[in-house]
């Protein structure tokens, strides 16, 4: 994200996490701003990352998506299977870290198989 003030949301989440503080509201209403900046930003991609992410939480009280495998998928199959039973801090770390940077192309194409794992959640 370019906006300065979405980049110092995406840090206050990520410092949040590093001390162990994974408050539901709070994240889901920072995500719903950084959305907003990303409205302004014309990207559609990261407009639906985010707003699946915060349902997601939301719904599920928990991040239970997984990190997306570097490999391609085989089959359509083999992609429901990235889903956890726990709170996946590790990959909503990750997905954070996505959004920080969008210059990166594999970035875009993580938040798409991010966008996919959620919506067949």
């Amino acid at each position: 994200m370019e906006n300065k003030y979405a980049q110092k949301l995406i840090e206050k989440i990520q410092k949040d996490l590093l001390q162990d503080k994974f408050n539901i509201d709070e994240i889901v209403e920072d995500l719903k701003k950084i959305r907003e900046y990303s409205l302004e930003e014309q990207n559609p991609v990261v407009t639906k990352a985010l707003r699946l992410a915060y349902e997601h939480l939301e719904s599920n009280q928990a991040f239970l998506i997984g990190v997306p495998d570097d490999e391609p998928f085989e089959a359509e199959e083999e992609e429901n299977e990235n889903f956890s039973s726990e709170n996946d801090l590790e990959s909503f770390e990750y997905f954070l870290s996505l959004l920080a940077d969008l210059s990166k192309k594999n970035n875009l194409l993580d938040l798409r198989a991010y966008n996919a794992a959620f919506l067949a959640f």
